[in-house]
């Protein structure tokens, strides 16, 4: 469920008017907004063929839905292309690994070129995530890292985003403390300047097809 509460912090107290401007969340919602529709609307195309190419290889749905934790602890249902087998987790949770065996050719192809990653502006127009910001987890790692890893919970401060500093830096290599450090750089540092980097560098990771699994 959408509203369920994992977690209960104060910790996003200490980060509220982060940016430096109070218009600052206000037209980072707007850009976002703007640039989400007309990203779809361009990749309309590719989306209708990935979905065919995915039902063509594999039975199952086209689209894949899985519960992460977002802004406050809120859970919501981030929303990808399927790129995995339907039994890929029939063993449990677990993290995608390099050749992973459980991905498929198509599902190979949409992860290097982050094309299953798409729908997830619909994620970013529901306003479960924002374009950028740190990665949302699933519950039950989320519950891992705030055990083992000091001040955790306060990287829910602000939405989960579609990308971030930690991926266009850190990437998949990262550490979970590594990306942390990250999340929580970018959380102190919010700003247009900044986001718009964050979007040039992810723009060159798809090109380049780093980091990818």
């Amino acid at each position: 469920m959408r509203s369920k509460m994992v977690y209960e912090s104060n910790s996003h107290t200490y980060f509220r008017g982060a940016g430096g401007s109070s218009l600052y969340p206000f037209f980072k919602r707007v850009f976002e907004v703007v640039f989400s529709i007309a990203l779809l609307l361009f990749t309309l195309p590719v989306l209708v063929l990935t979905a065919i190419a995915i039902k063509l290889e594999s039975p199952g749905p086209v689209f894949y839905k899985q519960e992460r934790v977002g802004l406050n602890g809120r859970t919501f249902n981030i929303i990808k292309l399927r790129s995995m087998r339907t039994d890929a987790e029939k063993n449990g949770p677990q993290w995608a690994a390099k050749n992973d065996p459980r991905v498929t050719q198509v599902g190979k192809f949409i992860r290097k070129t982050r094309i299953d990653e798409i729908p997830q502006l619909i994620n970013v127009l529901r306003g479960d995530m924002s374009l950028i910001g740190p990665r949302p987890e699933r519950p039950m790692f989320t519950e891992q890292f705030d055990k083992e890893i000091p001040g955790f919970k306060k990287r829910l401060a602000v939405k989960p985003g579609l990308t971030g500093w930690a991926q266009v830096n850190g990437g998949y290599e990262a550490t979970p403390a590594e990306k942390l450090q990250m999340d929580l750089y970018y959380i102190r540092n919010q700003s247009f300047r900044l986001d718009m980097q964050i979007l040039l560098r992810t723009v060159w990771v798809v090109i380049s097809g780093s980091g990818a699994r």
